[in-house]
């Protein structure tokens, strides 16, 4: 029984012991195990600062990350970068008025655009609007890399809004190509560049597309509040601002297809740009080149609007049928002129020419500077007197007169 009671508290002992020195080991493998878990799982501290995790390189070196170029080339900056330095700053220099009625120097008046479209020689040749060279003494012209070159206005047309300078070509690097504005399509991208609201967004480009071609915008060019002219332009929603005016509007493969003209502003619109068609614009274009001028018939008359006269003297006066009621007055017939050689008188009334029905002015020399030449005959239809006449007048130009 003693031997039992022995060895049984012996194998107590000794399995107390074993229980005891297993805990232990158990214990420290957990502690080793939960230490290599933290170690693993979190970035090691130093005196305090977090230290940067790198992938690869030495252990315990930060890796720098690099920049990386991507290239971003487009067919709008390709379209930027043919045509872009074409594209001009114009300044219109007006001389003010000093004391005792000397004239002081020329100071700025306005600024707008302008393309270079040819280089000749020694000269460049540059296109813009009239409205942007209008009452100018001096026009300074700045190219893309900011040199300024006096420029010579070699001729304006207030009809299509177009002038053409010339300057030193010394400096031209680049000149814009044509491009054929016929070909437009509606929703087809386009690019305008110019210097909106002065040469400090010089070289600007804003992308839309075409919104619509052959559109006629009613103009007002002496001021009076009556439409004299409907200008043909393309329509786009590129942003065109004042400082724009006379820029480039190009296509995707960066050819001129026309030259920024005008917006219109009014509070309820947004994103309606016009250009004149470069085809439009080249035969104006050679004309104010080579001669100053733009060659267009004339009848030799000065006119007014049968709408503009009260009823009772279009009876009376004019006696005209009461079925009778647009048309132009004849004011006065200049003497020499293809009107007067013709038989038109004083007080006639147009109505037709060429067949077409002519309502006002307006509509008078659209045809005129559209469809004829100089040199061409005209079948002309007048009332005069309560009676229709027609006569036939073979157009001569300003100098004859």
């Amino acid at each position: 029984m003693g031997y039992y009671d022995d060895h049984t508290n012996t194998e107590r002992s000794n399995k107390k012991s074993g229980s005891k020195a297993g805990y232990f080991f158990s214990s420290l493998v957990g502690v080793i195990v939960g230490a290599l878990i933290v170690a693993l799982a979190f970035p090691m501290f130093d005196g305090g600062n977090n230290s940067t995790v790198s992938n690869s390189g030495t252990a315990g070196q930060a890796t720098e990350s690099q920049p990386i170029s991507y290239d971003v080339s487009s067919d709008v900056t390709a379209a930027v970068e043919k045509a872009g330095d074409a594209v001009v700053g114009v300044t219109n220099l007006q001389a003010g008025g000093g004391m005792f009625g000397q004239q002081s120097e020329a100071q700025e008046a306005g600024t707008g655009s302008g393309v270079i479209y040819k280089e000749e020689g020694d000269s460049a040749f540059i296109v813009t609007n009239y409205h942007v060279i209008e009452g100018s003494d001096q026009v300074e012209v700045t190219l893309a890399d900011g040199t300024k070159e006096e420029a010579t206005v070699l001729g304006g047309d207030q009809w299509t809004d177009l002038a053409v300078l010339q300057i030193s070509g010394e400096n031209v690097e680049t000149v814009a190509e044509f491009g054929d504005s016929q070909a437009l399509k509606p929703g087809e991208p386009v690019i305008a560049i110019g210097n909106p609201l002065g040469l400090q967004f010089s070289g600007s480009v804003t992308t839309g597309v075409v919104s619509g071609v052959e559109r006629t915008i009613p103009v007002d060019i002496n001021q009076d509040g009556q439409v004299d002219w409907q200008a043909e332009v393309i329509q786009t929603d590129a942003a065109i601002n004042p400082g724009n005016s006379g820029g480039a509007l190009v296509n995707s493969q960066g050819q001129l297809i026309g030259i920024n003209s005008m917006k219109i502003a009014q509070s309820s619109v947004e994103g309606i740009g016009l250009a004149i068609p470069i085809d439009m614009a080249q035969p104006i274009i050679n004309d104010l080149e080579s001669k100053g001028e733009v060659d267009r018939p004339t009848m030799g008359i000065t006119l007014f609007d049968l709408a503009n006269v009260p009823a009772v003297y279009q009876q009376e006066q004019l006696n005209l049928p009461e079925e009778v009621t647009t048309g132009v007055v004849i004011e006065r017939v200049v003497p020499n002129s293809a009107a007067a050689n013709a038989g038109l008188e004083d007080m006639d009334v147009i109505v037709e020419m060429d067949g077409e029905k002519i309502n006002n002015s307006m509509e008078l020399r659209q045809h005129l500077y559209t469809e004829k030449s100089v040199g061409d005959e005209m079948q002309v239809k007048v009332y005069r007197n309560g009676e229709m006449v027609e006569v036939t007048m073979t157009l001569t130009d300003d100098s004859q007169l």
